[in-house]
This record gives structure tokens, C-alpha cells and sequence, in this order.
């Protein structure tokens, strides 16, 4: 069985476009594929945190998981932290990674150009770290949005750079980016992604949100004057946002969703939008808080922890020993 392998940073609650983006798609997948699934923990503290709370976007964040529908007997949910051999390995691909192979990462192109200051080491060589949180597990797919491609490209090459000196180690890994709803937009910003980051989330819609904030934000999303349900991207960012919002969640085709809606008015559209959206929080929302009154989230990560730490631990031995540094 293929393997298949990803990690949700927790900087923040989880939102609609995590769950069209990735969740949904973990779930769809763990009966076809040996599916890993990790929070990313160790990348939050790339900038400085409220510990606070971390840990409680820690807890919601394997709740929601669960209440998405992964389950812990076909999938490994475990947290980055509890399998130390990722931070080691990261190390050495960190020191076979190229200063300008990071220099050219996208997110710390970004900070540099707005003239941040005192970013950290951490933050610099992240994505060695990325790597090595997918190399690991000798994955075979990494589902990601197209803005993350990136990083599964300088993973390749790291596989590919280490095999070509050592030997066969890794497994080379395959991006995997989903036709529809990949890269769910800001509802007041649709040239933007969804982000848990904003200062603003009125674009924005959590997974937790009451199911009045949610319809609310739907139905105050930037459209444009053109006054037609129409997929284009360029032309009506906002409303092929919706139309990606609603295909998606219905498991609909973009084009059935634009021919359901093509003789509808912005306002009665976004309200079958909100409709779906509501539907699915409300689901989500339930079955989250009656996770969150048992034991089921720290066994899912003792046993995910397990099932990972077998696998890494083997791993990161046979990398150590091809390099010469075990004894």
C-alpha cells in the first residue's frame, strides 16, 4: 500500500479552506493508502508564541482531525514532537541543504522583501525540516496546495542529491494537488488564501465558528457588478471562490455547480453557499464536542506516536550508519 504523508502547522485554528484543502481529502484517502498525518508543532515556533495558546490549537486541531473523520485504527495521527527522530534527521538534511536553495524558499523571499528583521535560523531552515518530516516516513504522496509545491520539489532533491552519494535512502515523494478547491480564498480578499494568520477573519471562516459568524461572512463576501454566477478566475475572483466553496463541499463538479447556479442572484447564491457551509460546521462541530469529553484524543496520539516512532526510529538508524556517524 502506498503511503501518503502531511502535517498541519497549528498557529491557529483550523478553517475552511484546511478542511476542502486537506482534511477531507485525508479522510477520502485512508482506505486506498497507508495515510500519516502529523501536526506540526515544532514549525510554529519558528516566531515566538503564546504557549497558551498553542496548546490549545494543539488539542482542537487532533479534535477536529478526528471529527473530519480520520480514524486512528486506519490512519497515524501523531504530533511532530513525540517522534524526535524528525528534528534529527532534519539536522542532516539541513547540512546537505544549499544556502541558496533556501534563500530561493518563497515565504522567506517574502519576509525579506518586506524588510523583515530578525528572522530565526529556524525559520531559515524550516524546510529541511519539512523534509525531513517526509522523507522519514519514505512517503510516496504528499497532498499539498500549489503554494506548498515548493517545498516538496527541494525535498525531492535532497532525496535525490543524498541517494546519489550514499546510496538508495529515501523514497522519492510525489506532490499530490487536487483539482478543485486546492486553494480556498479570502471571502473579503479573494486574491488571497484563506489564511488562520489574517489579523482580520472576517474572510475567514473556523471550523468552530458559530454557525451565525460562518453564514454571516458568506453572505458579506466580496462579489463584483457583473451579476452573473460565472467561473472566472481573473474576472470574478469572488465568485468562483464560492462557486469552489460550494463545488467542493457538495462533491460537485465546478461546472454542475456554475450550471446550478447560473440563473441565480449573488444574494440567493451565496445563501445556498452558506447553506452547505452551515450544514457542515454544524456536523463537524457536533461530533468534535462529544471527542473532546473522552480520552480519545491522547489515545489517538500514543498510538499514533508508536506507529511512527517504529518507523522513523528504523530509518533515521540506517541514515545515520550509511553516514558514518553511528557506531
Amino acid at each position: 500500500m502506498k503511503k501518503m504523508l502531511s502535517g498541519i502547522k497549528p498557529t491557529g485554528e483550523l478553517h475552511l479552506g484546511n478542511y476542502i484543502g486537506a482534511l477531507r481529502n485525508f479522510v477520502k484517502y485512508q482506505d486506498d493508502y497507508d495515510v500519516n498525518v502529523f501536526i506540526a508543532n515544532l514549525h510554529t515556533i519558528t516566531f515566538p508564541q503564546d504557549p497558551e495558546e498553542i496548546n490549545k490549537y494543539l488539542h482542537d486541531a487532533i479534535g477536529l482531525y478526528l471529527a473530519c473523520g480520520l480514524d486512528k485504527d486506519r490512519a497515524t495521527i501523531f504530533l511532530q514532537s513525540d517522534v524526535l527522530e524528525h528534528a534529527n534527521l532534519g539536522f542532516i538534511l539541513a547540512c546537505h541543504t544549499y544556502e541558496g536553495e533556501l534563500d530561493r524558499m518563497t515565504q522567506y523571499k517574502d519576509r525579506k522583501s518586506k524588510g523583515a528583521e530578525g528572522l530565526s535560523a529556524g525559520f531559515y531552515t524550516y524546510p529541511s525540516l519539512m523534509a525531513a518530516d517526509i522523507l522519514i516516513h519514505d512517503a510516496d504522496f504528499v497532498p499539498v496546495g500549489d503554494d506548498q509545491k515548493q517545498h516538496v520539489e527541494l525535498t525531492r532533491d535532497l532525496a535525490q542529491r543524498m541517494n546519489n552519494r550514499y546510496g538508495k535512502l529515501f523514497n522519492v515523494p510525489e506532490p499530490l494537488i487536487q483539482k478543485v478547491g486546492a486553494r480556498i480564498m479570502d471571502l473579503q480578499d479573494p486574491t488571497r488564501k484563506m489564511s488562520k494568520s489574517d489579523q482580520s477573519d472576517k474572510g475567514c471562516i473556523y471550523l468552530l465558528d458559530s454557525v451565525k459568524s460562518a453564514r454571516k461572512k458568506i453572505m458579506s463576501a466580496q462579489t463584483d457588478s457583473l451579476a452573473q454566477v460565472k467561473y472566472d478566475v481573473e474576472n470574478q475572483p469572488g465568485i468562483s471562490n464560492l462557486l469552489t466553496i460550494y463545488a467542493s463541499i457538495a462533491d460537485v463538479s465546478i461546472e454542475d455547480a456554475e450550471a446550478k447556479f447560473k440563473d441565480y442572484r449573488y444574494g440567493d447564491f451565496k445563501k445556498a453557499v452558506a447553506d452547505v457551509v452551515v450544514a457542515l460546521l454544524e456536523d463537524i462541530q457536533g461530533k468534535f464536542n462529544d471527542i473532546v469529553q473522552t480520552d480519545i484524543i491522547s489515545e489517538t496520539l500514543a498510538s499514533g506516536k508508536a506507529k511512527a516512532q517504529a518507523y522513523a526510529s528504523k530509518k533515521l538508524k540506517l541514515v545515520n550508519e550509511t553516514l558514518g556517524i553511528h557506531i
